[in-house]
């Protein structure tokens, strides 16, 4: 709330939480940490709780003639509804007088730039009752609000407020992007973002606008969400808040391997990690191809922090050979040739296999010698169908043969053998290597619940 005698407005959690039948709010709080200057003593990290008991029918704390001082606007989406939208006359008379001050001067610049329309003058007409509306002039035209687009109503409504407010003063604004296309709304903050940190202001909006998240550089984004009861708020934006905002996945992560079995391998690695709705999986072919998958996507310069390039482990096995891999597809003396190499040193990853033993082969044996405890008749069966198969000449056939046999489809069988290998302890080692890899990179993209609900203000 503002200090006596300055300007501001005066809200309650009351008047933002209203009690009705079905919301009592009982039991909500949350905590704030307030850094400020009171007597000219500076006041750092002073936690309060704000909230309600559960008892039914308890107040609000704390008391509200406590609360810290300050100039606050709180711009809620009443009122950006048109002005037109709540006239009910079909005459109507006002008197025009023209406005010229710094203040005005600024918020027709500023609503020049972000409506990319050239405004020269200000107006305020002033209705019979007392009711007064703004007014602009812009190429000749003049007209006043009740002849504005929504959109940019609500320009003149927030760079008023935003421009007129003191010194660390705190704005609040429900719905930011509300009634404005994505190019209005990006200058819009460009506008308000520069301004807060010159003046040293607090503005706080909320949106809808998947396209903020590219505006991490000027505002400082947080996603809140609902989760079992309880709103929490996450600092930063991770797919799981993109598809929030728009319904759609994203996969950030992507995984190159040779063939099916390599995919079956990973979809059963991500799964143990909860990690599927981040990947995505390419086939490359012949193991060679890694290597100048690698090369094209350093030289196009893309990020590799989220890529992964693995080979079945049967050929190129030893760092040696991937080195000599990489000498081929990086030719030349010239000294970028020489940074990339370096570059892709590392990047390619591989399955351990034994020396001389194919995947297909390693595969087979792992669920032939899996413990059979606690299995049931769908591995069961896999295990069966897998020991009649001893020797085979074509090593593909060691899995090939096992889904033929039991008539299962390719994708289907594969998942199905990759769960039931996974159960042997050689697994691990086996896939260590790509596990180790896409361990942390999961990790950070995963949302995690907040340790506390302190909310900063300073």
């Amino acid at each position: 709330m503002p200090e006596k005698g300055f300007p501001g407005e005066d809200h309650r959690l009351m008047h933002f939480f209203p009690r009705s039948p079905h919301a009592e709010w009982n039991g909500s709080d949350f905590i704030v940490n307030l850094t400020y200057r009171k007597d000219g003593v500076m006041i750092e990290n002073e936690l309060k709780n704000y909230g309600k008991a559960d008892v039914r029918g308890s107040r609000w704390i704390q008391i509200y003639a406590r609360r810290p001082l300050r100039e606050v606007y709180y711009l809620g989406i009443d009122k950006c509804v048109p002005i037109i939208e709540s006239e009910k006359k079909n005459n109507i008379q006002y008197e025009t007088s023209s406005v010229s001050n710094d203040l005005i001067t600024n918020i027709l610049h500023y609503a020049s730039y972000i409506l990319n329309k050239p405004y020269t003058s200000f107006n305020q007409h002033q209705q019979p009752n007392g009711k007064i509306l703004i007014g602009v002039e812009s190429e000749g035209l003049a007209y006043s609000s009740l002849s504005m687009s929504a959109g940019e109503q609500k320009i003149f409504l927030i760079l008023e407020t935003i421009l007129k407010a003191d010194k660390n003063a705190l704005i609040l604004i429900d719905e930011l992007d509300l009634l404005l296309h994505d190019e209005a709304l990006k200058k819009l903050i460009d506008v308000i973002s520069t301004h807060a940190e010159d003046k040293n202001k607090q503005i706080i909006f909320t949106t809808h606008r998947e396209m903020v998240t590219t505006l991490s550089d000027k505002i400082n984004i947080r996603h809140v969400v609902n989760i079992q009861g309880r709103s929490y708020s996450f600092e930063e934006t991770k797919p799981d808040a993109i598809n929030r905002l728009t319904g759609k996945s994203t996969t950030p992560i992507e995984i190159y391997v040779e063939d099916d079995l390599a995919v079956a391998i990973i979809n059963k690695i991500c799964s143990s990690l909860k990690a599927s709705r981040y990947v995505k999986i390419f086939k490359f072919g012949a193991a060679s191809n890694a290597f100048t998958l690698l090369a094209s996507t350093l030289i196009r310069g893309d990020n590799l922090s989220d890529k992964l390039y693995i080979l079945d482990g049967d050929k190129y096995s030893t760092e040696n050979e991937k080195k000599a891999a990489l000498d081929k597809v990086f030719t030349g003396t010239e000294s970028r040739t020489y940074e990339l190499k370096a570059a892709a040193e590392g990047k390619i990853k591989q399955f351990n296999l034994p020396n001389g033993v194919k995947p297909e082969q390693y595969i087979h044996y792992l669920i032939t010698n899996v413990p059979l405890d606690g299995l049931g008749g769908e591995y069961l069966e896999i295990i069966e169908a897998a020991r009649d198969i001893r020797v085979e000449l074509d090593a593909h056939n060691y899995i090939s043969n096992i889904l033929t046999k039991l008539g299962i489809d390719r994708p289907s069988g594969l998942t199905r053998v990759m769960d039931l290998a996974s159960r042997h302890p050689e697994w691990h080692q086996y896939v260590s290597e790509v596990t180790d890899w896409l361990q942390p990179v999961v990790s950070d993209l995963m949302e995690r619940l907040p340790e506390n609900d302190t909310v900063d203000i300073t």
